[in-house]
């Protein structure tokens, strides 16, 4: 697995999993502040640009940084915070493992499947993906992400370096998640932040999270759309990060 690491003298350990399409500066800022005290961790996520792997389902990915985390820090880290695909993993992880890390930060984790998404998906991609690499066309995503705009340079050069196999596998399991029932049984400190502006399936998978997670908290972030909080406030989202395990 492809990491990205700062404050590596530090002893306390977070992991932070990026956005699908996205990759590890999606956290950047947040690592950057962090470590003056922390070791921060950003994994690449299979299937994605820089990743040694492709991406094969999320109970896969999960296992990958399950194994990490045992094969380097005797099986436990103090935090993992997740965005979109990468809090899905981190759903994941927790029914793996539920003493894999203290705390948790799950934010705008799609608990929802949509059949009918996840059935056109493929079509989708074969018809839109010769357009990616066309730079009028990757604006016109990139503005509707509504990210900060210091992000495009990075966000072009890595989308267009995913394949369409790999884009298509982590879009259908992203439409497909579901988190299985053994979540109830996660003793971790958990907060799950959500939009306010995002859909109604991401806000309902937030409620279900809160509900089967015992020692959670749900946090509504106003006037904020899907992923928008630890792309475009990286430094209230270090201060909601510290205030989960105080």
């Amino acid at each position: 697995m492809k990491i990205v690491e700062f404050g590596r003298d530090n002893p306390n350990v977070i992991i932070l999993l990026h956005g699908g399409g996205l990759s590890w500066w999606n956290f950047r800022e947040e690592a950057e502040i962090l470590a003056q005290k922390y070791h921060v961790i950003l994994p690449i996520l299979d299937g994605h640009a820089g990743s040694d792997h492709n991406f094969q389902s999320i109970q896969a990915n999960a296992q990958r940084i399950i194994n990490f985390i045992d094969q380097n820090y005797q099986g436990q880290v103090l935090l993992i915070g997740g965005l979109s695909l990468g809090a899905q993993i981190l759903v994941e992880i927790l029914c793996l493992r539920s003493d894999i890390c203290q705390y948790a930060i799950i934010e705008s984790a799609n608990l929802i499947p949509s059949k009918i998404t996840n059935a056109m998906m493929p079509f989708a991609i074969n018809l839109s993906y010769g357009l990616i690499q066309k730079e009028w066309f990757s604006k016109l995503q990139f503005k509707s992400l509504k990210m900060n705009e210091h992000f495009y340079p990075e966000y072009y050069r890595d989308t267009c370096l995913i394949t369409k196999e790999n884009m298509i596998s982590f879009l259908k399991a992203n439409t497909s998640f579901q988190a299985d029932p053994t979540l109830k049984d996660c003793q971790v400190k958990t907060r799950i932040i959500v939009g306010a502006k995002e859909n109604g399936a991401m806000k309902r998978s937030a409620n279900i999270l809160h509900e089967m997670l015992p020692h959670s908290t749900l946090e509504v972030k106003e006037g904020l759309y899907h992923g928008q909080y630890s792309l475009n406030y990286p430094e209230e989202y270090v201060q909601d990060l510290k205030r989960s395990y105080k």
